[in-house]
């Protein structure tokens, strides 16, 4: 077989959707070279899938893309609430929630905040700095068939317009190939969960007299409740273009050519309550609403990611999220493990740490759709379960009980009750503004994370800054460290009124490690006899190194 391979590459991805492009964009970030081939001529043309939520701008921050997808989403930046009304001309209409942030309580947080772009600006973005990082992204480019073996997958893809196949070779294979996908079935992985919740078909139309009506409405989504025509609107621009989600039943025989022009134009007028509004189909794509959570994330050196491993309700935008953030997670594993920083271990946690996620993350979708009963769905009773905290605890305050990670409490929930990012160890590390002596430029902690694991340490650590340097030689490996405080010696300075020790939950003299994806990944409280070797000990265990 070696002889017959065309091209060879550390990394191969199926799929060049959200997830896949992401996975793209974050390898590229960090030099792994890779090939990622898409059956589509090119990204998607409807305007679906639009909640980013705060943890994933983080991860866009950090990767460069954060301000251009701002740019890409602008048209729809004073949208904020989700309302559920019987019809827009109703006066018996609530706010379901009128702000995602209200009074901008996230700042504390975050650096970053909550972006509504719709996955048909998305992708374009993603697309163009996946390329200025050295992307191989190939369209109307299909994966034929893949073989694994100790070490590596080989691969055949096929160009569609021309018929031209190609065999590659790759150390490692990742499936962002959808939920049916593929891959995850040549692999014999099974699911878990209630299956299917609903079905709706997106219909994209025109209407200028809508916005009238609408009025100074800003939604992101409004849960239109007439029994005889409920949907849910979306704005695309505020002003002509529109998504309009029908609920659909093919479970009782109801087939997508049943949704002619007519019938959308007669169900969106009697939704709206404007009999007479212009409306104009511009096209119809069926979507599928299910709660299932892969039981493994991948096997040997093939791993899934996004809808391949989880489908979730889009209440709540969780599934993007997820999967984008699933990318993030594998991507500094695979870099680390490529370059010999890290051995084949590593790989085994990202199984370990996401899969919990997407269980606990589907579960809150589906009960977020029972609680704003959105159109087409009905809950059978007790699904979904109890609330597992809020919106943002459930975007950000996730944590990793087992992992990459030392220290952290096996017992705790994946997803708490309340947020707590208080440097434990399995949680996202937390934020703080930094400026380097001599200079105001402020930066977050959480921009220091990215192509390395990194050390911080308070003006009492030099210790630990000390042993990081003999560490890194020691281990051949990339040890970021920094000092935070005040006075001399220190590489960074906290903002005013702010205690690096405390929010980390360390005295002056203690460390922390944080992984590159900003998550703690060990701390000490205080200082040690010996930084160094507890330092080695650590890492060499964070690594997986024998």
């Amino acid at each position: 077989m070696e002889e017959n391979i065309d091209e060879r590459v550390p990394v191969l991805i199926t799929g060049g959707s959200l997830v896949g492009l992401s996975a793209s964009l974050f390898l590229g970030r960090l030099g792994v070279d890779h090939m990622l081939v898409e059956r589509h001529a090119g990204t998607s043309r409807h305007p679906r899938g639009r909640g980013n939520n705060i943890r994933t701008m983080e991860l866009f921050r950090v990767a460069g893309a954060e301000a251009l997808i701002h740019e890409a989403a602008s048209l729809l930046a004073d949208n904020h609430g989700i309302l559920q009304t019987p019809s827009l001309t109703s006066d018996a209409g609530e706010w379901l929630f009128k702000e995602i942030d209200p009074g901008h309580g996230s700042a504390r947080l975050s650096p970053s905040s909550w972006c509504v772009c719709s996955q048909n600006d998305l992708e374009p973005v993603l697309l163009d700095c996946a390329r200025k990082h050295g992307g191989d992204l190939r369209f109307s480019t299909e994966l034929l068939s893949f073989e694994q073996d100790a070490d590596g997958v080989t691969a055949v893809v096929q160009h569609r317009d021309t018929g031209r196949r190609r065999t590659v070779r790759a150390s490692y294979l990742i499936a962002a190939d959808g939920p049916r996908s593929p891959i995850r079935e040549r692999l014999g992985i099974g699911r878990t969960g209630p299956g299917d919740l609903f079905h709706n078909v997106s219909i994209t139309f025109r209407s200028r007299a809508l916005a009238d009506v609408v009025g100074d409405r800003r939604f992101i989504v409004c849960y239109l409740t007439d029994p005889e025509a409920d949907g849910a609107l979306l704005p695309v621009d505020n002003e002509e273009s529109w998504v309009f989600h029908a609920p659909w039943q093919p479970g009782r025989g109801e087939a997508l050519e049943d949704f002619t022009d007519e019938r959308c134009i007669d169900h969106i007028r009697r939704a709206v309550g404007e009999p007479d509004i212009d409306v104009e189909i511009t096209g119809k794509a069926p979507w599928h609403a299910a709660e299932r959570v892969a039981e493994r994330y991948g096997h040997g050196r093939v791993f899934l990611a996004g809808d391949s491993a989880h489908e979730m309700s889009p209440t709540g935008a969780f599934g993007s999220n997820t999967g984008i953030q699933d990318a993030h997670n594998l991507a500094w594993k695979l870099a680390l493990v490529l370059d010999g920083s890290a051995g084949p271990g590593l790989l085994e946690t990202y199984e370990a740490e996401r899969l919990p996620v997407a269980a606990a993350t589907s579960a809150r979708a589906s009960a977020r759709s029972a609680e704003h009963s959105h159109p087409g769905y009905v809950p059978a009773p007790g699904a979904g379960g109890g609330r597992q905290g809020g919106m943002l605890t459930v975007a950000m305050g996730y944590r990793y009980p087992r992992g990459a990670v030392l220290g952290a409490d096996p017992e705790q929930p994946v997803v708490p009750q309340r947020m707590q990012l208080a440097g434990e160890p399995g949680t996202r590390a937390p934020h703080l503004w930094l400026h380097p002596p001599g200079t105001m430029r402020m930066i977050s902690t959480l921009d220091l994370y990215e192509r390395s694991f990194v050390l911080l340490t308070g003006t009492d650590g030099t210790p630990w800054h000390a042993a990081a340097a003999l560490v890194a030689s020691k281990l051949s490996i990339t040890l970021d460290a920094y000092r935070i405080g005040e006075g001399k010696d220190v590489d960074l300075v906290p903002e005013t009124g702010s205690d690096w020790a405390e929010l980390h939950g360390t005295t002056n003299a203690g460390a922390v490690v944080v992984r590159p994806d900003g998550f703690v990944a060990w701390r000490s409280v205080d200082g040690v006899p010996d930084a160094e070797e507890v330092l080695l000990t650590v890492m060499n265990a964070l690594l997986y190194r024998s």
